[in-house]
């Protein structure tokens, strides 16, 4: 108050930035160890100021000479809280109390008070206690599914089942202790490891869109008017199998998993090319043509057939010719005057490739791999040619 900043704001700053000022208030020695290591309060165990403030009234608890009085009254004489007092020995303390009233009973100076959870306590949070027992659900969830006070359940818990908190605590410490997280189990902090409610519901109509259409995650974003990141990052952590799914990987998912780099066929691309595909299959043309008619990228559309639809892509400008030979109808069409004139004239290939404007290497391969039978033609002209030119010089 005097430095007008809030209570939660400095004790924040003070146990990250001033942890050893912390531990040295709260009387816990470091012996070497680092600040940031040593816990100011362990899970089940006694805070130091608590226990300072309430040593003296607990050891006169377990002194004869003050067995006369009750607990309330050796609160007011060491000057501190009666019911704080009985829930702190509760809890920490747990064996002072029934030894009291041991005590004062075979001394007959009992008030025949009964002590301890009630029958009417019991019957309430039986139901919340056993749900407790058998289920992962936390205590606010028992409490609401059971209609009683989350902090009177929890409180009820301290007091009177404390096994059961120790089973509950051991567990978490085992699911901590688990190198990855499975939705549907327990996580360290006793909660079940899964989406709040709050956000299934935001991103409900966003996956039932990515689930049954084709659209791009940016486009659900936008139908449902969630961010794409938000989408994106929900889906990777709740749905894996459903983003692998879409992907095209088969399989459940695997820790570490680059999904940019192993997807196959995503259903989002599929749709993209299903209609051009389909064309291409009744209507076989080069794929050039088939991409510039549906607006896709020939490139990109070529290397996606190649990969996913390789027959369909080899069968794509391709003619047969009569020896049952495969080639490219737009080379054939190329260099059909080519091999016409190489096939009926003795002018030479690299003449022919010069005046049509052709590469000379381009067509001297396309001929000897699919015309083998041009270049016989050629050779048996050039041979006649040969033998009228001796003739004509005898």
């Amino acid at each position: 108050m005097e430095c007008h900043v809030s209570a939660g704001g400095l004790g924040s700053y003070l146990r990250r930035y001033w942890r050893e000022l912390v531990l040295h208030r709260h009387r816990i020695p470091l012996e070497g160890e680092n600040p940031h290591a040593v816990k100011i309060m362990s899970e089940g165990k006694p805070n130091v100021v608590s226990h300072a403030r309430y040593k003296k009234a607990i050891d006169a608890c377990l002194s004869l000479e003050d067995i006369e009085l009750n607990v309330s009254q050796i609160a007011r004489k060491h000057g501190v809280e009666g019911t704080g007092l009985a829930n702190f020995m509760r809890i920490h303390e747990p064996e002072v109390i029934p030894w009291r009233e041991k005590v004062r009973h075979w001394l007959g100076i009992n008030d025949n008070t009964h002590r301890g959870a009630t029958p009417a306590c019991t019957k309430q949070y039986a139901e919340a206690v056993e749900l407790y027992k058998k289920t992962d659900m936390t205590i606010p969830e028992i409490a609401g599914a059971c209609h009683v006070s989350p902090s009177g359940f929890k409180q009820h818990l301290r007091f009177y089942h404390k096994n059961i908190l120790e089973q509950k605590r051991k567990k978490r410490s085992e699911a901590q202790a688990r190198p990855e997280k499975k939705r549907g189990e327990l996580s360290g902090n006793g909660r079940t490891y899964k989406p709040s409610l709050r956000t299934e519901d935001k991103y409900a109509k966003a996956l039932s869109l990515y689930k049954d259409t084709a659209l791009t995650l940016k486009e659900i974003a936008e139908r449902t008017h969630v961010t794409a990141e938000g989408l994106r990052s929900y889906l990777h952590k709740w749905h894996i199998d459903l983003v692998r799914e879409r992907a095209g990987l088969s399989g459940k998912a695997e820790g570490g998993l680059d999904l940019r780099k192993s997807k196959k066929r995503m259903k989002t691309v599929a749709a993209k090319y299903e209609k051009a595909i389909g064309s291409l299959r009744k209507h076989p043309r080069p794929i050039a043509h088939a991409a510039k008619e549906f607006g896709l990228h020939p490139e990109t559309f070529r290397e996606y057939l190649h990969k996913h639809e390789p027959e369909l892509a080899n069968r794509q400008g391709m003619v047969q010719t009569s020896e049952g030979k495969r080639m490219s109808r737009q080379s054939k069409e190329k260099y059909a005057e080519a091999i016409r004139l190489y096939g009926t004239t003795t002018e030479t290939l690299k003449d022919i490739a010069t005046r049509l404007g052709l590469t000379y290497n381009s067509i001297g391969g396309y001929i000897r791999r699919n015309h083998p039978e041009v270049i016989n033609a050629h050779s048996t002209l050039l041979i006649e040619k040969d033998e009228k030119s001796v003739i004509t010089s005898k």
